[in-house]
């Protein structure tokens, strides 16, 4: 993760019955983000086996690229999304910007800054 890269995890609940059509609207962002958005450098979502929980892991290559996707994202999927899943969670990674910051104030993120350590890319 360079300087200037954010990245987060955001925790969901998913609603009583409603993983298949969650599944459905995962790869429908997916195929969009992967689509349009050159800067979103990954966009991983996770279901757990029981199909009660779920994680979506991005990551993109600066600020500005993550206020990209969240502008499409509540374009076009976040009223659908919430209609499936309680929001359970979110921590940021890297060093936002205020605009980002604000922008995702509503999910209650936890901010955490590297301390150290390092990362493999194709290790």
């Amino acid at each position: 993760m360079n300087a200037a890269e954010i990245s987060w995890v955001f925790a969901v609940s998913i609603k009583e019955g409603k993983e298949e059509a969650l599944r459905q609207l995962v790869g429908e962002m997916s195929d969009q983000a992967e689509a349009n958005e050159p800067d979103t450098l990954q966009y991983l979502w996770m279901i757990s086996d029981d199909g009660t929980s779920g994680q979506v892991h991005e990551r993109y290559r600066d600020s500005s690229a993550a206020l990209t996707h969240l502008a499409s994202f509540n374009q076009n999927f976040a009223e659908r999304l919430m209609a499936l899943v309680d929001p359970t969670g979110m921590v940021v990674f890297g060093n936002p910007s205020e605009t980002l910051k604000a922008e995702l104030a509503g999910v209650g993120p936890v901010f955490m800054r590297r301390a150290g350590g390092f990362a493999r890319e194709n290790g």
